[in-house]
């Protein structure tokens, strides 16, 4: 056994010590991989809600539960325990899916990953996610039924791009996909879009005179069968770091083509260097905001 697995037992004794004995060892924290600590915590701080850090390197205290079921979203994944997120966030993604079936035909969303309970580094996947402020929202409706828990594991998302990744799928791509990323991306507290830029292309292509919107959805690697949705650094959270802003203009035609270039679509494998490098350490708590102890110790 290895990778991610390996380090379960590990987690599972560092969730017992850490959540219900006040004077777990300090220098566990400080010699544990920061991904491992956060994993283990099952439940959000008892603190005051805030982001403290940056999307890809911070924690959440005060997070908040997605409900696992909505009137118009369904919470996927249930056993990552990630359908968390600053109360914010929570409202947004409520406030997007019951919008959702009044301007596509659409039922609702299926949502992906968002944090973890306290934030920080996950075991699995995800650079970001960190702070509470972002969410996968699956490029898939949401079905007129209730998935169970095994569905909910086992069901993937629908594959948007095209097999030569020039373009979606014109078997798949609806108006619909195009009011659903419009309605996140014209939220105001949204930041910015992240999705595939062949669905990009799609959107430049597709969305009529209303551009405005087309600003904030950046293309970005995979992103091929969800968007990546992003809302601002909130009032009250004054460690949060903002990321810089979007860069003016719709980022279609021109813009785009980098992504469609051989170099990108069909990369030659690097040259194997001599010896092989180190690989890269993993993020340790001392590497992130100091706060970010207090969300862990609960204190």
């Amino acid at each position: 056994m290895s990778g991610p697995q390996a380090a379960l037992p590990l987690v599972a004794a560092l969730a017992g010590a850490l959540w219900a004995a006040p004077g777990f060892a300090q220098s566990a924290l400080d010699t544990t991989p920061a991904k491992q600590l956060f994993g283990a915590a099952k439940a959000p701080v008892d603190m005051k809600a805030r982001s403290i850090g940056f999307y890809s390197k911070g924690c959440l205290a005060g997070g908040e539960m997605l409900p696992v079921n909505g009137p118009a979203w369904q919470a996927m994944r249930l056993s990552r325990n990630r359908n968390w997120g600053h109360p914010a966030l929570v409202e947004f993604v409520e406030r997007l899916a019951v919008k959702v079936p009044k301007v596509s035909n659409w039922p609702g969303i299926l949502v992906g990953d968002m944090s973890q309970p306290r934030g920080g580094p996950m075991l699995t996947g995800h650079a970001s996610h960190q702070i509470g402020l972002d969410a996968d929202i699956w490029l898939t409706p949401m079905p007129n039924r209730e998935f169970t828990r095994q569905e909910r594991e086992d069901i993937s998302a629908t594959m948007i791009v095209r097999k030569d990744r020039l373009d979606v799928d014109p078997k798949v791509w609806t108006p619909s996909h195009v009011a659903v990323i419009k309605a996140a991306a014209t939220d105001p507290q949204v930041e910015r879009v992240l999705v595939n830029a062949a669905i990009k292309k799609a959107l430049c292509r597709d969305a009529g005179n209303d551009r405005a919107w087309l600003q904030k959805v950046r293309p970005y690697w995979g992103h091929d069968y969800h968007m990546h949705v992003r809302i601002a650094c909130q009032a009250g959270s004054p460690e949060c770091r903002a990321q810089d802003a979007v860069v003016p203009g719709e980022g279609c035609g021109k813009d785009l083509d980098w992504w469609f270039s051989d170099a990108v679509l069909h990369p030659k494998p690097p040259p194997k260097p001599p010896v092989p490098p180190k690989p890269k350490p993993p993020m340790m708590l001392s590497d992130m905001p100091d706060a970010c102890r207090q969300v862990l110790l609960g204190r």
